[in-house]
């Protein structure tokens, strides 16, 4: 995989510690590795993406292990159907927690190099400063700096994105492994915040232009205990916002129980 020039979509190329395309425009490198390839006429916002309070949130979060059944089971799909896969891209990686465990997970069979794309600078300087054996880089999901047809295995966890973008940048049988909420994620905390709370819809396992290979839903029960690992949960969902503090403060003392439930798909580009 190159890394293309979010301008004018011409390949970079790295002097010392500048990503330079022909057309002169530059991106420099931060000391911690990273390259940030979100130009600011295309941001949406001053600091797009996650902040660093809930970036802090969930990285604390993820590395107590509670999501470590998902992180598992997507790096065991990865090896059934991209067991040579040497071109590996995490969209919307966050702060590298499933990228890393992934590399970890496919290095251990064949030499590979994992990418990773998100669109939270705080995120993204947090994994290359921690994965340095990793490559990483600010970017839209919707706008991936990456050469077309060169992706073998793309992962992306809760992380929308265009599909023409994921047509353009798999190579020839890439493999795409996706996670999505299933139908009763987070089901007990909707029933303590809404009157009637929705199921999340089931997906059809259907993206244009890719030939869906295999569907499943990973359920489990997620209890916690520790008031913190409470908060940093609370504070990484969507619904944080909408508890009051009489009810955070119970959860903390009473502990907090819900429903897991993943939607995993996997995906190759079609011919």
């Amino acid at each position: 995989m190159q890394y293309i020039c979010p301008l004018c979509a011409l390949p970079l190329a790295l002097t010392e510690r500048t990503w330079g395309c022909p057309q002169s425009h530059k991106f420099d490198m931060a000391k911690e590795g990273y390259v940030n390839l979100l130009p600011v006429q295309k941001k949406n916002s001053k600091d797009p993406g996650d902040n660093q309070q809930m970036m802090f949130a969930r990285r604390e979060f993820l590395n107590a292990g509670y999501y470590q059944n998902l992180s598992d089971r997507v790096n065991q799909l990865a090896l059934q159907y991209a067991s040579s896969a040497k071109q590996i891209l995490d969209i919307g990686c966050g702060e590298g927690y499933y990228s890393h465990r992934l590399y970890n997970a496919l290095v251990a069979h064949h030499s590979c190099h994992l990418q990773g794309v998100d669109i939270s600078k705080s995120a993204i300087k947090y994994a290359a400063k921690r994965y340095q054996n990793l490559s990483f880089c600010v970017a839209s999901a919707y706008e991936i700096p990456i050469s077309s047809n060169s992706v073998d295995l793309a992962i992306r966890i809760y992380a929308p994105s265009k599909v023409e973008e994921l047509q353009r940048i798999m190579a020839p049988g890439g493999i795409l492994i996706t996670v999505s909420p299933g139908p009763l994620h987070h089901f007990a905390l909707k029933q303590q915040i809404y009157d009637q709370p929705r199921l999340h819809p089931e997906s059809e396992a259907r993206i244009e232009g890719f030939e869906s290979l295999h569907q499943e839903r990973l359920r489990s029960q997620l209890v916690l205990n520790h008031s913190q690992d409470i908060s940093n949960f609370l504070e990484m969902t969507p619904y944080a916002w909408k508890f009051t503090a009489e009810q955070k403060q119970a959860f903390a003392l009473g502990g907090l129980s819900c429903e897991l439930d993943f939607q995993i798909e996997v995906y190759r580009i079609s011919v």
